[in-house]
C-alpha cells in the first residue's frame, strides 16, 4: 500500500480519533499532520507484525499523550474574558457536545472511546492499549454509559 492510499484511506479516521484527545479542531489537525509525517518517515521500518491500521493508530495515539502530557506541564495564562465562545461552524452541536463529554474521561478511556467510533475491533483496541479485549469489551460498555449519563446532563443544562 502506498502512503497516498494510506493517507486517503486514514486520514478522517486518525483526525477523527485526535479530536477525542484533544477536543480542540485545529491542534487535532495539527497532531493529525505530524501523525502521518511519522507514518511517512518510518512506513519502511514497519515490520507487518499488525495491521497497518492498528499501527497507525498506536502512533496517533502515542502523540497524542504526549502531547497533552507537554500541554499538562505548561502554566495556562488567563484568557481575555470578553472572548466569545463561537463553535466551528461545520461541526454540529451535537458532535461537538459528544467530544466535550470524551474529553471530560479519564486517558485510557478517551483512547478506548476513539478507536471503538472509529470501528476498530476490540481485538485491535487491546493490541493497541495493552489491555485484554475482555477489559476492552467491559471498559466500551461502562464507557458508554457514562457519555450517555453526562449527555443526558448537558443537555439538560442547555
Amino acid at each position: 500500500m502506498s502512503f497516498e492510499e494510506i493517507y486517503d484511506t486514514y486520514y478522517n479516521k486518525i483526525f477523527r480519533v485526535c479530536m477525542g484527545y484533544m477536543n480542540d479542531h485545529e491542534r487535532a489537525r495539527d497532531v493529525t499532520q505530524e501523525t502521518f509525517i511519522v507514518v511517512w518517515q518510518k512506513l519502511g521500518q514497519f515490520r507487518n507484525e499488525s495491521a497497518i491500521g492498528t499501527w497507525i493508530f498506536r502512533i496517533a495515539s502515542n502523540y497524542c499523550l504526549r502531547q497533552l502530557e507537554k500541554q499538562n506541564r505548561m502554566p495556562f495564562s488567563e484568557m481575555p474574558i470578553d472572548l466569545e465562545d463561537k463553535p466551528p461552524p461545520d461541526i454540529e452541536s451535537q458532535v461537538q457536545l459528544l467530544y466535550k463529554c470524551i474529553a471530560e474521561l479519564p486517558e485510557i478511556d478517551r483512547i478506548i472511546i476513539s478507536l471503538e467510533l472509529e470501528d476498530i475491533k476490540q481485538a485491535e483496541i487491546a493490541s493497541i492499549t495493552g489491555l485484554s479485549e475482555t477489559n476492552i469489551r467491559v471498559k466500551v460498555y461502562r464507557i458508554k454509559e457514562k457519555l450517555s449519563q453526562k449527555f443526558k446532563r448537558y443537555e439538560q443544562q442547555y
